[in-house]
């Protein structure tokens, strides 16, 4: 185990060592507790530190969420984990560990809970009378396709519930495992009830590696879209987030390529640093574009208010200002030329039926 020592001046817990195959580099202290744990490193300093990812089970009796704010487009979501291994650098997901007594830092990433019964829980949302059927996006917050779900497959059994019951859903995700439940999304998709997003931050490999650790390479989420496309299941393309100075010049490029693989409809959105994140982002600039990052930093806020985040609803997904509006034109020149958004993707619910677990042996 590696234990990390606290910088008293800014409250953060720093390893004494490089974390390999991890996206944030610190743990700052989880704004909720009184206390923050310090702690001595023991260990041979000139050693990398390999952090292995601890899973703890949540014993949640919900599993659908359900959002009010008009920026994310949907009104219900599930979420079989909480935290995320891809250790994508700016997940603006980071704090909401803190909820659970973690740090947004490394433990969001390295600290996973799994939610073991979220099939059952669904099945028992969609059976009751109340339930009226909507679409469900899965990955609302964190992804859904994450590496642990190779192994628990606690996303496809959920999709087998809703194949069923032919609820609709909207997958979120930047991993290629999510081809692996073509069978399930095809069944959807034959009644208009399923699509999937697949994001995208650069076609850069080596960029990728440093932001998004342990998600797909960008060659892999591509072959994902042209896989999905093949299926006949609506496939599109989140350009997100777009980070000034970092991959902002990519965006014609992730367009075409995804439009090239089938993607049929594309989304952007500029980086959020919300709380913690703003401290985890910083530190990987300065880990691993020192050079850039008074530039990248000074842009951000350009399209911030002057800050590095501005939660108001209606501009943080997309900013202000000069830079913003540039960033907003080059995308939709390239979802132009590269004919996406040409058709309007919407799921439906007419094919619905409610299920009792005697209707279902029949029936299967």
């Amino acid at each position: 185990m590696h234990l990390f020592r606290v910088n008293a001046a800014d409250g953060t817990s720093r390893p004494d060592r490089k974390v390999i195959g991890r996206g944030a580099g610190i743990n700052p202290a989880n704004r909720f507790e009184a206390l923050h744990y310090d702690e001595d490193d023991w260990c041979d300093p000139s050693e990398p530190v390999h952090l292995r990812t601890q899973i703890f089970r949540d014993d949640t009796q919900t599993i659908i969420s359900r959002n009010q704010s008009p920026d994310v487009g949907f009104e219900t979501s599930v979420n079989p984990y909480r935290g995320c291994e891809h250790g994508c650098a700016y997940c603006y997901a980071r704090p909401t560990h803190e909820y659970l007594g973690f740090s947004a830092g490394l433990d969001f990433e390295s600290k996973i809970l799994v939610k073991l019964e979220a099939s059952e829980l669904l099945r028992a949302e969609l059976s009751r009378p109340s339930w009226r059927p909507q679409t469900l996006t899965l990955s609302g917050v964190t992804d859904c396709y994450q590496p642990i779900e190779r192994k628990l497959k606690i996303t496809r059994s959920c999709l087998q519930v809703l194949a069923e019951f032919r609820n609709p859903a909207f997958i979120v995700t930047k991993n290629h495992l999510v081809t692996r439940d073509i069978d399930l999304l095809g069944s959807l998709a034959a009644h208009n009830a399923a699509g999937v997003t697949v994001s995208i931050t650069t076609l850069d490999a080596g960029l990728a590696q440093k932001l998004e650790p342990r998600a797909s390479s960008p060659r892999s989420r591509l072959a994902a879209i042209r896989e999905l496309a093949a299926a006949n299941i609506p496939v599109g393309v989140n350009v997100a987030p777009i980070i000034p100075g970092i991959n902002d010049h990519e965006i014609p490029s992730i367009v075409a390529g995804a439009a090239e693989a089938g993607a049929r409809f594309a989304y952007y959105t500029i980086v959020r640093l919300p709380l913690a994140v703003s401290t985890i982002f910083v530190d990987w600039l300065e880990t691993h574009f020192p050079e850039r990052k008074k530039t990248v930093l000074r842009r951000i806020q350009s399209i911030r208010g002057g800050k590095l985040n501005d939660s108001t609803f209606g501009r943080r997904m997309r900013g202000e200002g000069v830079l913003a509006d540039q960033i907003r034109q080059v995308f939709h020149v390239a979802c132009r030329r590269a004919h996406l958004n040409e058709e309007h993707v919407e799921l439906s619910t007419s094919g619905f039926r409610r299920i009792e677990a005697n209707q279902l042996a029949l029936e299967f």
